[in-house]
C-alpha cells in the first residue's frame, strides 16, 4: 500500500468517558484515502464508540478528529460529509427501493428528478436495478443490505462508516457480501471504515486493521502482518487459531531466542526487544505452519504422540501430546497434494515447524 495517500480520517488522542467509566483511552489512528480500514475487537472494546465519534453520534471527551484536514469533533452529524450503515438497515417500508435511496438526496436539497437519477445509478452499482419498484419487504436480507449501501453512497460521502452491517446475514450470504463490499469500495474510491468482531471477516476485506481491546489499540497494521506477527497475547489469541505456549528464554544466538517449552523441548523464536535470557514469556505458533512426519526433518522437530484427529471439511486438525511438554495443534489441508499423511491416535510422530513460525509475544 502506498504511503503517499493523503489521510482521510485522523483521530488524535481520542478519549471517551461515561461518568467514571473510560470507554476509549487515548486512541490515535490515521485512516488513508481510499482505504478499507477495519476496527476489530470483541464486544465492549470501544470499536463502535469510536465509529460513532467519527460519525458525530457520540461526543469526544478529549482529543481531536480530522476529516481530510478539517477538524470535525464539534460538528453535528448532518454537517459531516460521512454516512453510516448500521446493523439495522432502517429502510422505509412504505417506499419503493428507488424512493428509499432518493429520499435522503431530496432532504439535502436535490430536485426529485436529480434524486431519482442518482438513485438509479446507485441501484445499478449494487446490481438491483430490476427491483427499483419493489418495497423492502419484497427483498431478501442481502438485497436490503445492498439498498442500505446504495442509499449511504448516493450523496457521495467522503467516508462510509459501517457498523457490523453483515451480522444479520447467514454465513454463505455474509461471505458473498464481503466480496461485494470490497468491490464497491474499490469501484467508488471512497474510504470505508468497517466495524466487526469477526476476525475472518476483517482479514478477508481489510487493507489495514486496528485491533482493539478494553478501549485501547492493541495493534495496527495490514491483515497479513497482524496475523503473522501479532504483537501480544491478546492479538495472537484473538486473530485466528494459534498454539499459545508458556516458554522461558534459555539463550540468544545471532539475534534468535532459544526457548524452553518444558520436558526438554526447545524451539527457536524471533528475538523481541526487552526480552533477555531467563525471561518467562509467551510464544505463538500458528497450526498451519506445522507439519507432521514419522522422522525428524531438517527443520526444528519436536517428538510427540497423536491424541486426536478432527475432520473439518477443508482441513484436518491433529492434537499432538509432547512428552512432559504442552499439547500442539497441527492443521493439515484436506488435499492429496504435498504427500498428505494422516497419523492415527497413538502414533509417535515428529511435529516440524516452518522457519520463523514461532513468535515471541510481549505483554
Amino acid at each position: 500500500m502506498s504511503e503517499e495517500r493523503s489521510v482521510a480520517i485522523d483521530v488524535r488522542d481520542a478519549v471517551k468517558r461515561y461518568g467514571d467509566f473510560t470507554a476509549l483511552k487515548q486512541i490515535s489512528v490515521s485512516i488513508k484515502d481510499n482505504e478499507f480500514f477495519t476496527l476489530l475487537g470483541p464486544s465492549g472494546c470501544g470499536k463502535t464508540t469510536l465509529l460513532r465519534m467519527i460519525a458525530g453520534f457520540e461526543s469526544v471527551t478529549e482529543g481531536e478528529i480530522y476529516l481530510y484536514g478539517q477538524e470535525i469533533a464539534n460538528l453535528p452529524p448532518h454537517q459531516r460529509p460521512v454516512n453510516t450503515v448500521f446493523q439495522n438497515y432502517a429502510l422505509f417500508p412504505h417506499m419503493t427501493i428507488l424512493d428509499n435511496i432518493g429520499f435522503g438526496l431530496e432532504m439535502r436539497g436535490s430536485s426529485k428528478a436529480d434524486a431519482r437519477k442518482r438513485a438509479g445509478e446507485m441501484l445499478e452499482l449494487v446490481q438491483l436495478s430490476q427491483f427499483a419498484s419493489r418495497k423492502p419487504s419484497q427483498l431478501s436480507g442481502g438485497q436490503q443490505q445492498r439498498v442500505a449501501l446504495a442509499r449511504a453512497l448516493a450523496p457521495r460521502p467522503k467516508a462510509l462508516l459501517l457498523d457490523e452491517p453483515l451480522s444479520a446475514l447467514d454465513l454463505k450470504l455474509r461471505k458473498a457480501m464481503q466480496m461485494e463490499l470490497k468491490h464497491l469500495q474499490r469501484e467508488t474510491g471512497i474510504t470505508f471504515v468497517f466495524v466487526t468482531h469477526d476476525q475472518e471477516e476483517a482479514l478477508t476485506m481489510s487493507d489495514r486493521i486496528a485491533v482493539m481491546s478494553a478501549g485501547e489499540l492493541q495493534q495496527l497494521g495490514e491483515a497479513r502482518d497482524i496475523y503473522e506477527r501479532p504483537r501480544n497475547m491478546f492479538v495472537a489469541d484473538f486473530i485466528g487459531e494459534t498454539n499459545l505456549l508458556d516458554v522461558s528464554v534459555d539463550k540468544i544466538v545471532n539475534g534468535r531466542a532459544i526457548c524452553h517449552l518444558g520436558g526438554g523441548h526447545e524451539l527457536t523464536c524471533n528475538e523481541v526487544e526487552g526480552v533477555g535470557v531467563g525471561s518467562n514469556v509467551h510464544m505463538s505458533v500458528r497450526p498451519e505452519r506445522l507439519f507432521i512426519s514419522d522422522e525428524p526433518t531438517e527443520s526444528e522437530s519436536l517428538k510427540g504422540k497423536v491424541l486426536e484427529n478432527i475432520f473439518a471439511g477443508t482441513d484436518i486438525t491433529t492434537i499432538i501430546d509432547l512428552a512432559d511438554g504442552p499439547n500442539f495443534t497441527v492443521r493439515t489441508s484436506n488435499s492429496d497434494r504435498g504427500n498428505k499423511r494422516i497419523f492415527e491416535p497413538g502414533n509417535e510422530v515428529f511435529v516440524n515447524m516452518e522457519l520463523g513460525a514461532a513468535r515471541l509475544l510481549v505483554d
